[in-house]
């Protein structure tokens, strides 16, 4: 976060978020995080309680432009594992948001962001800041344990 100064006034921390809808870089100030924003572009909500899914395209702008912390979730629709650990996925984002914008990544569909990220197993947790990733964690979890991880992590 930013404090800017103006003429000896402070202004309010903000952050950019980027729309889980259509995209678009909003500029939101940190105390208006948890009263719900909406995005300027496309008047949706900037946060749905929900993971959003990402194609190739809109995963580079998530992690470079927003300046949340990114929770992703590299994942197949073969796979066991990744089926069975949605549900608390799901629930994490729901308890993880506004702090972080949690997302999903099909590998299946997006075989050139598993390719770049070196994603060996799945279902992968990676943590992205300022457009680098800073934390992995393979293998499926409970909502809880996805959740301390993320937290955790955001600290470093």
């Amino acid at each position: 976060m930013n404090t800017a100064t103006d003429n000896n006034a402070t202004r309010t921390d903000s952050l950019h978020i980027v729309c889980p809808h259509c995209d678009a870089v909003n500029r939101v100030p940190a105390t208006r995080l948890g009263q719900d924003p909406t995005c300027g572009k496309c008047q949706r909500d900037l946060f749905t309680g929900k993971p959003v899914d990402l194609s190739s395209a809109r995963f580079l702008k998530q992690i470079e432009r927003s300046e949340l912390p990114v929770l992703v979730d590299f994942w197949a629709p073969w796979c066991g594992p990744c089926l069975s650990m949605a549900p608390f996925y799901e629930q994490a984002a729901q308890r993880l948001e506004p702090d972080f914008r949690v997302v999903k990544v099909n590998t299946e569909e997006a075989q050139d962001l598993a390719a770049r990220y070196a994603i060996r197993s799945i279902p992968t947790l990676a943590l992205f800041k300022g457009g680098r990733e800073v934390a992995r964690q393979p293998g499926a979890m409970d909502a809880n344990s996805i959740v301390a991880w993320a937290q955790q992590n955001n600290r470093r």
